[in-house]
């Protein structure tokens, strides 16, 4: 697998929508979402630069986080169940996903008792599916206002996965209304939330055009994932 030219070309296609969005570079960051990808995988790409990578099950990432160089760091990008907290306050530098209040409660029981702070996203359910977790789009300013009450919990922003479509124009509609979002929300605060994570391997250009601050890569990174037998009752988003 070339990653470094497979990165090369991931960071063509950023800048490019960036440019049509006359945005800087630097104001989109690339999560690579190393789910189901070997520790040496990983570290091809660190050796070209990369330092986010996004895990979404936490016993994976327990495992294979001590094998990778120590200045990476680690996002928690699926869906985190409460029984999985602890573990993941103290394995990850950043909780992305978190669909709620009840489980920000649990994360800030965690933070408090283990002493650490972590910085969250809180994730928008943009379209209403079954499917998916996350808070409505009528409930965000509320749930994000009782969560920002937490002293063990740094809200960055909001993160989304929008519904799939082969046709990336289908969900741009999505991404515009995720931005709005993020508008009600700093209006509600009084403060800029830093962070709008959106768009994966088939939807990432729409997603920055529309304000998109993170992309989550995985496939055009890393190729195919390597299944391994983890934790069967950890679940997470496919990217």
């Amino acid at each position: 697998m070339d990653y470094a030219a497979n990165l090369l070309t991931i960071e063509s296609r950023i800048k490019a929508a960036c440019d049509r969005a006359l945005r800087l570079r630097e104001s989109v960051e690339l999560l690579a979402v190393s789910k189901g990808q070997t520790s040496q995988a990983i570290q091809a790409l660190a050796q070209e630069g990369l330092i986010l990578f996004g895990e979404n099950k936490v016993q994976e990432a327990r495992a294979k986080i001590p094998q990778c160089p120590p200045h990476l760091k680690w996002h928690m990008i699926g869906h985190l169940q409460s029984n999985k907290c602890r573990d993941a306050v103290l394995t990850f530098d950043f909780i992305e996903g978190v669909d709620g209040l009840s489980l920000a409660s649990e994360l800030e029981k965690w933070g408090q008792k283990l002493g650490r702070i972590k910085k969250v996203l809180i994730e928008v359910n943009i379209g209403g599916e079954g499917s998916k977790y996350g808070v409505p789009p009528v409930e965000i300013v509320p749930t994000l206002l009782r969560i920002n009450e937490f002293p063990h919990l740094e809200v960055h922003g909001l993160m989304t996965v929008a519904p799939y479509s082969p046709d990336p124009e289908r969900v741009r509609g999505f991404f515009r209304k995720m931005r709005e979002c993020k508008l009600d929300c700093e209006a509600a605060l009084g403060a800029p939330l830093p962070q709008l994570s959106m768009g994966m391997s088939n939807d990432f250009e729409v997603a920055i055009e529309e304000g998109s601050t993170r992309v989550r890569i995985g496939t055009f990174l890393f190729g195919a994932r390597v299944r391994k037998n983890f934790d069967k009752s950890e679940s997470g988003y496919n990217e």
